[in-house]
């Protein structure tokens, strides 16, 4: 299959700080994509440049091409228009506002897919006129997955999900993840290597900026000395 992104050669320098040094990898127009590596390799990076929100003190070079056509470059609200979905690491719900409320701030169509949504997590329609900031970790990232999914996507970025959540929470999160993934190609930011091992297809390691690995996600985590090298954890995800 020909891949749905392409980055080649992207390269970020931020306050003088070259963050990402020729970075090229692609992603599969199914299933999920996760970007592994240390604390401050420039993951969360890497998304932020593919969805032209590079600070006003950096650069972005390279290319990143989505369905073959150049996108690096273009403004944030265009790459949404066209289909790229983001869901950040701190979920940005609306605390003080329901959840039917937070979805209908998300809608971008006349047409929003509330039917997806609802058949992915039952639990947002339940819980409708619930507040936000009262709900579970893993409910916020639940809603923060479901505004995204409202609108057509070509490609949802999402990043570290799982952060700062407790195991059975995880578990929540991981179940939520496989199921958007059955409806559109993730590429995601993850640590946590139990719910890299139960999503992740194929995998990219990147290490002081650059990819240092790529391949199927199984087939490093097979690895436990690779795994280590790579990412200072062994394979079952302890440090």
């Amino acid at each position: 299959m020909s891949a749905l992104l392409e980055v080649n050669d992207l390269s970020v320098r931020i306050a003088g700080l070259h963050i990402l040094q020729g970075v090229s990898f692609s992603v599969a127009p199914s299933g999920v994509t996760v970007l592994l590596g240390r604390n401050g390799v420039g993951k969360s990076t890497t998304l932020r440049a593919i969805l032209g929100l590079t600070p006003r003190n950096g650069a972005a070079t390279g290319s990143v091409r989505l369905g073959g056509e150049e996108i690096l470059g273009r403004p944030t609200h265009g790459l949404v228009k066209a289909g790229l979905g983001f869901v950040p690491e701190d979920r940005c719900v609306f605390a003080g506002l329901t959840v039917a409320e937070n979805l209908r701030l998300a809608e971008r169509t006349s047409t929003p897919d509330y039917d997806l949504v609802f058949k992915l997590f039952p639990e947002l329609s339940k819980r409708s006129r619930q507040r936000a900031g009262s709900l579970s970790g893993g409910q916020q990232q639940m809603l923060s997955l479901g505004r995204v999914l409202l609108n057509d996507n070509r490609l949802l970025l999402i990043d570290e999900p799982t952060k700062g959540l407790a195991p059975k929470v995880v578990t929540e999160v991981a179940e939520a993840l496989e199921r958007a993934a059955s409806a559109v190609p993730v590429l995601l930011v993850e640590q946590n290597l139990a719910v890299v091992r139960r999503l992740a297809g194929d995998a990219v390691v990147i290490a002081a900026g650059q990819v240092a690995w790529t391949g199927r996600g199984g087939e490093l985590l097979a690895d436990p000395e690779l795994t280590r090298s790579l990412l200072s954890v062994n394979a079952a995800g302890g440090h």
